[in-house]
């Protein structure tokens, strides 16, 4: 594994990352529950009431919470900046995450404007405590790639909560929207924007390191992240038009720059991993993998439907379902089989003394234990698809694969955390290996 550049000794308090990561998979479980409870209508349109928690659950609850735990732990290791006051942040950040999106689901599912109204409060409260802590750290921390496509995936962020605020406000206290296009802006900002710039920040660093493979072209990592966000800008004075003549053409040519660049930046992913020096079987880098070619179709659909090349009724439906299950959580399921595990090594060997046998990371989280996970989390997104096309044959098959898939991410989270804990309270657990 790859080390180099990066500072460990500003990582923080294991339990400050820990209490995002396990508590995300309960976000994704309660989704699974929904889509039981609502079966088919769920994905009939972007914009049921259902639907809308659903994807706040998954979105807010799951994915944002695991990279709110991923930043606090890997931004100070990569950057060489502590979060200050880490334990006080999580303290905020975790609980306002965690009852915000709850509140929110909630208000979308029961239609209740109050609900919305102490989303709003408390989410702008815990998202703004995180935005602030991270930014404290990119002030001051050196520059390069990473930090930059971070600092503008964090910007993203900001203008995702601030737009995520504006149609919550609408919906709470009945304002009326500036403009219809920030129902789409929203998503848009949220996923290529947050998301998909953290991602491609954190691959600079994770991917070579991880996975053992060729560092990533310097003219990608100079001009992907930029790029993005200035392309997301102009797409978004375009939309903000509403349609009129001449801005149409602008917003085209964004869409297709965005698409393109993360089709190319999948494909040169998928060419790096192809040349990795190790050999040995992976999960993490398959669900990479199929991560990335999960990102490259969602991006053919998009400019499909741009220019009405393939259009049919259930398109952004299952545009969704590729961007958020087949490739967002394709990211997250993969790198908590990775960090987690290396996180419990890294932490019992900081505070071992010397001689003391630790268990290894595989030992913390066997190779099988991930092979399942990555066989549910497959079958779950082909049933994910399916259902997006055919809701009425398999939306229940998909709600039930899709909880044991996120059922076993948590249970193997668990298990990390047991034998840590375990670890911790009386010494190696038996037969636990020495590395």
């Amino acid at each position: 594994m790859q080390q180099a550049g990066l500072d460990f000794k500003q990582a923080p308090p294991i339990s400050v990352p820990f209490r995002f990561f396990l508590t995300a998979p309960l976000f994704a479980l309660l989704a699974a529950a929904l889509m039981l409870w609502h079966g088919d209508d769920l994905f009939a349109s972007r914009w049921s009431p259902a639907t809308l928690a659903v994807v706040h659950l998954l979105t807010l609850g799951c994915m944002t919470m695991v990279m709110a735990g991923a930043m606090t732990q890997m931004l100070p290791v990569l950057a060489g900046a502590p979060v200050d006051r880490p334990r006080i942040v999580a303290a905020i950040v975790h609980p306002a995450l965690s009852v915000g999106t709850l509140l929110l689901a909630c208000g979308f599912l029961f239609a209740q404007p109050l609900l919305l109204k102490f989303a709003i409060a408390i989410l702008a409260l815990g998202l703004g405590v995180f935005l602030i802590a991270t930014l404290s750290i990119l002030s001051r921390t050196r520059p390069t790639v990473t930090v930059f496509a971070v600092a503008l995936a964090t910007i993203a962020l900001a203008v995702t909560l601030v737009l995520g605020l504006t149609l919550g406000a609408s919906r709470a206290w009945g304002v009326a929207l500036p403009s219809l296009s920030l129902r789409d802006l929203h998503p848009a900002w949220g996923l290529m924007g947050w998301t998909g710039l953290l991602v491609a920040g954190v691959a600079y660093q994770i991917v070579p390191m991880f996975q053992i493979t060729p560092n990533y072209p310097r003219w990608l990592t100079r001009g992907f992240a930029s790029t993005m966000f200035a392309a997301l800008t102009m797409m978004s004075i375009a939309q903000w038009q509403d349609g009129r003549m001449g801005w149409q053409w602008l917003d085209l040519l964004c869409v297709c720059l965005i698409a393109g660049a993360y089709i190319l930046f999948a494909g040169i992913t998928l060419n790096l991993q192809r040349q990795r020096r190790r050999r040995l079987a992976d999960v993490t880098l398959e669900f990479w993998r199929v991560g990335m070619v999960c990102m490259a179709l969602a991006a053919a659909l998009l400019v499909s439907q741009k220019f009405s090349l393939l259009r049919f009724s259930q398109a952004e439906v299952l545009l969704g379902v590729l961007v958020i299950v087949g490739a967002a959580l394709s990211f997250i399921s993969g790198m908590l089989c990775k960090i987690v595990p290396f996180l419990a090594w890294f932490h019992l060997q900081s505070r071992s003394g010397v001689g003391t046998a630790v268990p290894n990371v595989r030992t913390l989280l066997p190779e099988k234990a991930q092979r399942v996970q990555l066989r549910l989390h497959l079958v779950a997104l082909a049933l994910c698809i399916s259902a997006a096309l055919l809701p009425s044959v398999f939306t229940y098959p998909a709600a039930i694969c899709f909880g044991l898939a996120w059922l076993s991410v948590l249970w193997n989270m668990l298990c990390v955390a047991r034998v840590y804990r375990g670890f911790g309270a009386g010494g190696a657990p038996a037969g636990a290996p020495a590395i």
